[in-house]
């Protein structure tokens, strides 16, 4: 399920025009999965975690960056990997972007979601 997902990630960031893929990850398989293939948008892997940073820091065309967050409600992760994306200046206001994530969060090897998202809607936390 996480392949499709990546690869859908790329269809879409790809045909959409999109200005990034994030991928929110535990372990970077994701990011792999994606750094693959080039379809023209840098992918930012999101993660907690300093190992999977330093191992996703080695895919082609992905860009590690650590998102500090603990809880479990996906809107809040949503929203925080938006504001990091903002903060890092990747993004703007009105940019489109593509997410990926899995649930139950922080459980490594399930990424089952894609959203695509206009940055700024999410509520900020």
């Amino acid at each position: 399920m996480d392949q499709s997902i990546a690869m859908g990630a790329l269809f879409t960031a790809f045909h959409l025009k999109v200005k990034a893929i994030a991928a929110l990850t535990e372990s970077g398989s994701t990011a792999l999965w994606m750094s693959r293939l080039n379809c023209g948008v840098p992918i930012y892997a999101l993660t907690t975690r300093t190992p999977t940073r330093y191992r996703c820091s080695l895919l082609r065309d992905t860009y590690p960056l650590i998102v500090n967050y603990t809880g479990t409600d996906r809107e809040e992760l949503l929203a925080e990997s938006e504001n990091v994306l903002l903060r890092a200046g990747l993004v703007k206001e009105g940019d489109l972007i593509v997410l990926t994530i899995g649930e139950p969060i922080g459980k490594a090897g399930g990424t089952n979601t894609l959203k695509i998202v206009k940055v700024g809607e999410h509520p900020r936390p």
